[in-house]
């Protein structure tokens, strides 16, 4: 929650879709970046336990129906999944971690 509130401190629209797990749940970003599409991240570790983000779709942007089918799919295998949703133009985003 605190990069949420960072994100609104910056100006930056946020807005948590569903809220998983307080202690477990892992991260989904759906970061809308309007007339170019949606791109979607996933939080993991890489393989020193450092955490990072895997892109959906070969980190391409894709239609938002799409995005939201995946996510979907995603809460079905892992009910304690946060999903938050960005727009940001440029496809940024203010959490910590590499694309893995």
């Amino acid at each position: 929650m605190a990069h949420v509130r960072r994100c609104v401190a910056a100006g930056i629209p946020v807005v948590v879709i569903r809220r998983g797990e307080s202690e477990r749940g892992t991260l989904i970003l759906k970061i809308n970046q309007l007339e170019r599409d949606v791109r979607v991240l996933s939080q993991a570790r890489d393989l020193r336990g450092r955490l990072g983000w895997l892109a959906a779709f070969d980190g391409a942007a894709v239609k938002e129906a799409d995005a939201d089918a995946y996510i979907a799919r995603a809460i079905k295998r892992d009910p304690d999944l946060w999903v938050i949703e960005i727009e940001d133009r440029e496809g940024r985003h203010p959490f910590e971690g590499r694309i893995l």
